[in-house]
């Protein structure tokens, strides 16, 4: 397969995911689209990686891997806890959330 090829399905996965982080409000749609976004750079990276001989963006691949891994624990915390406040992941509730905090 040529690397143009890679180039346009990471391109295409990136625009997918922007779509749905744009259109819709629940939460765990939201977050696979930050991962669909992520995942479409590490396959830029490494088809970079690939075509250029060097290894280094494939090790930086790997690292975002690591950082996505801690984002996952994270990510899902807080929307277990958004669930168990107010019993729904709609996006909207970010802002109940914050009145939470300053009171």
């Amino acid at each position: 397969m040529t690397p143009e090829l890679f180039f346009l399905l990471s391109s295409v996965l990136f625009s997918i995911g922007l779509v749905g982080l744009v259109a819709r409000r629940n939460l765990f749609v939201l977050y696979m689209s930050i991962e669909l976004m992520l995942s479409s750079v590490n396959l830029l990276l490494a088809t970079f990686s690939k075509v250029l001989g060097d290894a280094s963006g494939s090790v930086i691949a790997l690292l975002m891997i690591a950082v996505i891994a801690a984002e996952v624990a994270l990510f899902l915390a807080l929307i277990i806890h958004m669930y168990r406040s107010s019993r729904t992941i709609d996006s909207d509730t970010f802002d109940r959330l914050k009145g939470q905090i300053n009171d």
